[in-house]
């Protein structure tokens, strides 16, 4: 099979990349022409010993860093364009690898060409830098009182402010009728036997927010029989992953919220609760 062949089916990826990384749909893809010319030129360019993927990503980042193009958006920009601008080169390429195209650790040190201790740090820089922009008031939903002191500390140290800490569905909901939240971090089980999906799915009804389900308890949303929330935890959690998931939620604006009530969505009555745009039925 030919390079070509190989690289095609990334091509859409990549271009996503592209895109996210420049902040317009025109100059990330000038970028992505700019690489498939620069391999159709010298194909021994492609770097060797690498999956197709990292190799590909690792051409285009080689490109990125080393020609400059005009910038000129061509459409109105997100939430999430605008936040890129603001962290650095490196930083933002570590962390879209990671958050957008879902590369290991390993794989985006390939890509970067460091040590899986620079792109930790790199990471976490981004994530540092976000919480300058999306600083915010979190909730958190959280029975055990040495995994919510934890919580609140990792939440603290991203440069945000605990709104509150609710151990079970009544206190989050008095929590939210005190100060609407920026962000929830919720477990499912609570103190009295009460459901943090439910304490979600009250806040919900009043306005949309982010949500981070952290949980033992994952079997519970996690069944492939029925849509899930995009941003969950399991326990016992690793600090970093709350952190990225923290920065990857209120950077990209990703709201949990009600789906259409045209979708055909049912459940006998139940209700839903979503979480990153993804619902996951109660």
């Amino acid at each position: 099979m030919s390079l070509a062949e190989t690289i095609a089916p990334q091509l859409p990826y990549l271009r996503r990349f592209a895109r996210a990384l420049t902040g317009s749909q025109e100059s990330g893809d000038a970028y992505v022409v700019a690489v498939l010319e620069t391999l159709v030129a010298d194909p021994g360019s492609f770097p060797e010993g690498h999956l197709k993927r990292v190799g590909l990503y690792k051409c285009f980042l080689k490109v990125w860093n080393s020609v400059s193009l005009n910038r000129e958006p061509a459409e109105p920009k997100t939430q999430a364009d605008k936040s890129l601008e603001a962290i650095t080169p490196l930083p933002r390429q570590a962390f879209l690898l990671a958050s957008v195209e879902g590369f290991t650790t390993h794989q985006i040190s390939e890509i970067l060409d460091c040590s899986t201790d620079e792109v930790t740090r790199l990471i976490e820089e981004a994530g540092e830098q976000i919480a300058e922009q999306t600083a915010t008031d979190v909730l958190i939903i959280e029975d055990e009182p040495l995994i919510s002191m934890d919580l609140e500390a990792l939440v603290k140290g991203l440069g945000h402010r605990v709104s509150g800490i609710a151990r079970t569905h009544r206190e989050a909901l008095a929590e939210v009728h005190k100060k609407k939240p920026g962000l929830v971090l919720a477990d499912i089980h609570l103190a009295d036997g009460s459901s943090g999906l439910d304490a979600v799915n009250e806040i919900l009804l009043g306005f949309t927010v982010p949500v981070i389900f952290i949980t033992a308890f994952p079997e519970r949303l996690l069944t492939g029989e029925r849509p899930e929330p995009t941003f969950l935890i399991t326990k016992p959690f690793e600090p970093n992953t709350v952190r990225a998931l923290v920065s990857q939620a209120l950077f990209f604006g990703t709201n949990a919220h009600f789906p259409d009530a045209t979708s055909g969505e049912s459940d006998r009555g139940g209700r839903y609760v979503a979480a990153g745009g993804r619902a996951a039925r109660t």
